[in-house]
Formats: C-alpha cells, structure tokens, sequence
C-alpha cells in the first residue's frame, strides 16, 4: 500500500507539473522558463510507464519506491519554484536554482528508467532511456562561473557572453538589468550582515556583470549624444525629466514604471527613498529642447518606448565594432586578477554552484532594514547559490575570505555557542534576542544552517518550543524549520524528541508558530519512520484544527501534511471524526486557492464510508463535479478519482454524481484529460451505464 501510494504520489505531482502549461502568460514571463519545456519532456514520457505500472501486477523494489519518493520531490519543488516566481527577485539566483532541480529531475528520471528496465514485463524499453538522454542540458551555471573566473583574470568579456547570461537569466531590458542590481546588491549587504565574506564576493561578481551590460547597452544608444540627456532607465533622451529625491533625474514615464513595480529605491544610485515625489527638472528640460533643435533631432515618445518592451541589443553592430573594451572598474568592484585558474578548479566552481538555497525578495528591505521586519518575513521560495567559489575573493580582504575557507567557520561557532547559552538564560530578553538572531542566520545560507546544527543548537531550540513567551516559541519553530530544510540536519532534528514539541506548538502556539510547525512536519515527513513518531505525538488532531483555521498557506500545508500522514483507514478515520471533510469542502472555494490539495485529500479519504457520507452531506458532490469539468488537469484527475471511489459498488451516489451533471464533463476528460484523468472518467462512465442497464433489467 505505501509503494502504490508512492507512486500515486509521483503521478499527482507529475500532474500537477504538467498543469503550469495551461498558465501560458505567467510561464512566459518566467526567466526559467526553457527548464520547465524540458522537464516536460520527460515528465511525458514517464506517465504512460508509471501508468502501466499501477495497472500492473508488478511490485517495485526498495530502490525503486526511494526513486519514486525522490523523483517526487524534485518535480514538487520544480512545480513549487515555477508557481512562486516574482520579478523582484534574483533571475540569476532563480534560473541557479531552477536549473540544479532539473538536472536533478533528469538523472533521478534516468535511475528509475533503468530501474523499471528490471521489472516483468518490459514496461521500459531502451529507446525510452534515449529519448531522456536527449533532453537538452545547456546549463547557464558554467557559462556565469567562466565569466566569473574570466573576470577574476582580468579577461575581456565579449558582448556575446554578456548576451548570453543576460538572455539565460532573463535579463530582457535595461530595467531588467537595474532590478537585479538592486536585488544583488541588498542580497550583498545581507551577506555582510552575517559576515559572510565569500558569499558577498561572489554577489559582487555578479554585479559586475550586471554593470557591464548597463554601460554596454549605454554606450551602444549614447554613442554620439550627450550623456546627460538620456534617462538612466531607457537609454534614451528624455522629454519629461524629473528630479526624484537622490538628486538623479529620470524620464517620467520610466521612473513612475519602477516605483510601479514597488521599488522604493533610485535605481541609479541604489539609494532607499523615502518617498516617491517627482520634481520636474525644466532646467535639463530646456537644454535639451535647445540640443534638439540645433542637431534637428526628434526624442522619441516615452510611452511607444515602454509598450515596445524590446530586448536590449548586445549584439548591435558587433560584427563592425568588434568586442566592445570593458568599463574601468570602480574601487568597490575590483577584481584580483593574479591568481590563476585550472580546469579542475573550475569544474569543481560548476559543481558548487548547482548547490542551492532560499534567498529573500527585495521590497521589503528596500523599504524597511529593520531585524525584526526581516524576521517575520515567511520563509521565501526564491533561491540562490549556497556556497560560493573559493575561487573568487573579493580584493583587499584576502586574508579574511581564506580565513573564511580554512578556519573562518570559528568565529561563527563562537557567536552561536554564544546564543545557545543565552537560550538557556533566565532572562526572557536574552532567549528573545537569542532566538531572533538564530532565525536571522538560519534563514538563507545554507553553511551556517550546518554550523549552527553542529553546535548543538537544536536540542536548545526544541527546548524552547515549550515556552510560554510567543515570540520566542515562533522563532523557535521557525529555526528548526530552517535548519530542516538541510537534508543533512533532518536526521538529527527527528532524533531529537522534536515531534511532541513540535505538536505542543500547533496547540499552543500563535498563528504563525502553527503554521511554521505544519511546515516542519511536512519537511520531516517524508521518512517512514518520522511519520510514526509524529502519529504517536498526536499530530493529525491539530493539524485537522488549523485546516478550518488557518490562513490559505496554513490550511495547504495542514493538508499536505494529512496527506502524509493519513495512509490507513485509522488515521483517516481521525481526521473525519476531526472534521476534516468539512474543512476540506470549505477549501472548495475557488477564490481561497486552496482547492487542488483539498481534493488531494478528499480524493485520499474517500475509500473510508464514514468519508463518503461526509462528502455527500456536506455538499462536496457537486463542487467536485465543477472542479472535474472547470478545474486544473490534476484537480480533475483527483476530483475524477474521488468520485470513482465514491460510485464503486453505490448506485446511490451514482445516480447522486449523475443528478450534478457530471456525465457530460466526464465525456469530456476521457478525450482531454491526463492518462490517469482518462482512466477515472471511463471508469465512472462504466459504473454509470452499469446502473443503466440494471435500471432497464429492473423495469
């Protein structure tokens, strides 16, 4: 049953992989989106085999149910990345983290190809295992590391590398371009902040080449006008300057775009703002009116330049111009240029990078630099490089980045031994100031998520999940779900005696301590083992609770974790008994967004009578009847599998699903739907002329 529900588990995240394409403008627009063509290649050509597999009588080995559950994971949090993306976050860092999962996703495709190549059958044939190794594999990781290494030695970067970056990350126009200067350069400063020297050097390599492609686009359009005439934002000469509070004049058009966007922040000078007031500038208003009368010149209309949203042109007159000379660089973004690179350096630079994290938006900081704002924040989904090159140094500070590669680590272990024992103070102030700082740290860099697990700050931290001060108890939660998302620190959390704590925090704690404590479980559940100690903790009761009072992120995770842990018809029988049908129909509700997992787990219960009486009384018949005929390729397949669950061996709940007009939609899966969609839909069709012909018997 757990192998079976693996892999049904593998499907439905397959699934619901596949049903991002149907948000064609959101995908679009998404820099990473040549990585989600490719995983649907072979997401592809995997459903028909994991189709046959479960029509099958094959029973997969261990090997293959842990490539199931690994698969699974890396298409879930492929699907997870692509459904969160935000402009004003890193491209860069976001197609790093895209393209390792990818990768990932293809050799996990790989294993279990040749794993199912074992199993009676010949369910797998070797052409398949071609066709994934065909897949393309372009990673922008290694061209970014080059340019990097390049850069380091002083290398001229061509246009056409520049080019390359820039189109890979989505790097689409100049505005693009000054974003992710802003984003980097707060990324930057939070990496200063923890006194993370190597992380900082390597973003400020990265600036670097976000400031050469400025001053290319620059020099291409200002080659023979004025410099001070053309806005910073599009290049172009300006027709309504104005002055905002830095002092750095702006086309109006383009500047009200920005703060659009939400950026409280001058995108020349990177300078947070404290309000948004333009001043009109007549002055260079007028000079410029004057240049264009004697030159005959006509500036163009600001608002044709933002409709036509084109692409920045790198490659413009290159092939007359030859490699443009780089900029000089300024003293904060000097490069140590003596130390060479070999080959395996740089092979083992592409293998660091493919490592990766979460890494915090922008707006918020930009806004506000305030600690404790930081640490509310949720924690974010866009990522980042983990660990950064030893290779790249920032100049001037040599000795300590290689202080920070052999021993550095020290000084980080000092200040956490330090906080552990402040949790363990009398003081509430100093287990407050404890734990806040701790969830600063463990919040997005991964090196000090293993540093601070080393010291042993977890048995402290668990310690204080029985606290009776709030704040330090959701900022305990909130570090153990840190640290767990480090594989290597899960085991230890689990043997830590977290699961009652963690338990105690869902019944006790405020909203957000419940919901981080839901996102811890889900994190830890995915070992068997973990998911026992979690049913004898009490887990599914409370869980079943915040699923009918939980923000939207809270009732997701709620029922994600039910998922996990509902696998028998006893503890399923739980959560119904909690309410859990009830909740779930309420999660129904199209506007809350909530609907695809709480078919997953409706579609999870519905072998239960108890969960089939539920459903029917309380309405829920007739919303998944909508959702098979309006929803998402997944939420059809698992509305179409709860009511297949529903109608086996009931003529009452056929006729119940065929007074909800389900016929005609049904008709309709079994010709669009997904593999597993098709297969529910023609079976109900079966149950329902079944009846028919017994009705007919009858009469």
């Amino acid at each position: 049953m757990e192998e079976v529900s693996r892999l049904r588990v593998l499907l439905d995240n397959i699934s619901s992989y596949l049903s991002i394409s149907s948000s064609t403008d959101k995908l679009s627009s998404n820099p990473a989106h040549k990585y989600y063509s490719r995983g649907e290649e072979i997401a592809k050509l995997l459903m028909p085999f994991l189709d046959n597999l479960v029509a099958s009588d094959a029973s997969p080995n261990e090997f293959l149910n842990n490539g199931f559950e690994e698969l699974s994971q890396y298409i879930d949090e492929l699907r997870e990345q692509f459904e969160s993306w935000q402009p004003l976050s890193s491209r860069i860092f976001y197609v790093l983290r895209i393209e390792s999962l990818a990768s990932k996703m293809r050799e996990s495709s790989l294993e279990i190809f040749q794993l199912l190549k074992h199993l009676p059958g010949d369910l797998v044939s070797e052409d398949c295992i071609e066709l994934v190794k065909l897949v393309g594999r372009e990673e922008v990781s290694y061209t970014i590391d080059r340019a990097l290494i390049d850069q380091r030695k002083g290398v001229e970067l061509t246009p056409e590398v520049l080019l390359k970056i820039a189109e890979s990350v989505g790097l689409r126009s100049n505005q693009d371009i000054l974003i992710e200067g802003v984003v980097l350069t707060n990324l930057k400063e939070d990496a200063k902040l923890v006194k993370n020297n190597i992380k900082a050097g390597f973003i400020k390599g990265l600036m670097y080449l976000t400031k050469q492609m400025h001053d290319y686009l620059a020099k291409i359009e200002q080659s023979q006008l004025p410099s001070d005439f053309f806005c910073p934002l599009s290049l172009q000469l300006m027709t309504d300057p104005v002055t905002v509070a830095s002092g750095q004049t702006y086309e109006r058009a383009f500047i009200e775009k920005w703060f659009d966007t939400g950026l409280m922040v001058c995108p020349k000078t990177r300078q947070a703002l404290s309000q948004t007031t333009l001043t009109p500038n007549f002055t260079v208003k007028a000079f410029i009116a004057n240049w264009c009368e004697s030159n005959n010149v006509n500036p163009p209309d600001p608002l044709e330049l933002i409709q036509s949203n084109q692409p920045f042109p790198l490659l413009v007159g290159s092939g007359s111009r030859g490699s443009l000379p780089l900029p000089v660089m300024d003293d904060t973004l000097k490069c140590n240029h003596t130390e060479s690179v070999d080959a395996s350096k740089c092979e083992e630079l592409h293998q660091v990078l493919t490592r990766s994290a979460s890494a915090p938006g922008i707006v918020s900081k930009v806004v506000s630099k305030a600690n404790r704002s930081i640490l509310q924040a949720p924690v974010e989904t866009v990522p980042q490089p983990c660990i950064i090159p030893a290779t790249i140094k920032e100049t001037g500070s040599s000795s300590n980045m290689e202080a920070e590669e052999t021993g550095g680590s020290s000084s980080m272990e000092v200040e956490v031994k330090k906080l552990i024992q402040d949790l363990k103070s009398s003081s509430l102030d100093a287990q407050r100031e404890a734990t806040a700082q701790l969830r600063l740290l463990t919040k997005d860099i991964p090196d000090n998520r293993t540093v601070i697990a080393r010291c042993g700050a977890i048995a402290a931290l668990v310690n204080k999940l029985y606290s009776m001060d709030k704040m330090i108890q959701a900022d305990a939660v909130t570090c153990l779900l840190n640290l767990s998302l480090d594989d290597s620190n899960k085991t230890v959390i689990a043997y830590s005696g977290v699961f009652k704590p963690l338990v105690h925090v869902l019944k006790t704690g405020n909203m957000e301590a419940k919901e981080n404590s839901t996102r811890a479980l889900v994190s830890l559940s995915k070992a068997e083992e973990n998911r026992t100690k979690m049913l004898e903790a009490g887990a599914i009761e409370p869980l079943v609770r915040l699923m009918g009072n939980g923000s939207p992120r809270g009732k997701k995770d709620a029922a994600t974790a039910l998922t996990n842990l509902a696998t028998r018809n006893k503890e399923k029988e739980m959560v119904i008994r909690g309410g859990g049908v009830r909740y779930l129909i309420q999660m129904m509700n199209p506007a809350a967004g909530t609907v695809e997992r709480a078919v997953v787990v409706l579609a999870n219960l519905a072998n239960v009578p108890e969960a089939k009486i539920a459903i029917r009384d309380g309405g829920g018949i007739p919303l998944l009847v909508e959702v098979v005929e309006l929803g998402s390729p997944r939420g059809q397949e698992n509305a179409a599998a709860a009511l297949c669950l529903l109608c086996m061996d009931s003529s009452r709940f056929c006729n119940t699903v065929i007074r909800e007009g389900a016929i005609p939609p049904l008709v309709a899966l079994t010709r669009s739907g997904t593999a597993r969609a098709k297969e529910k839909a023609k079976s109900l069709l079966k149950y329902f002329e079944a009846l028919k012909q017994e009705n007919q018997r009858r009469s």
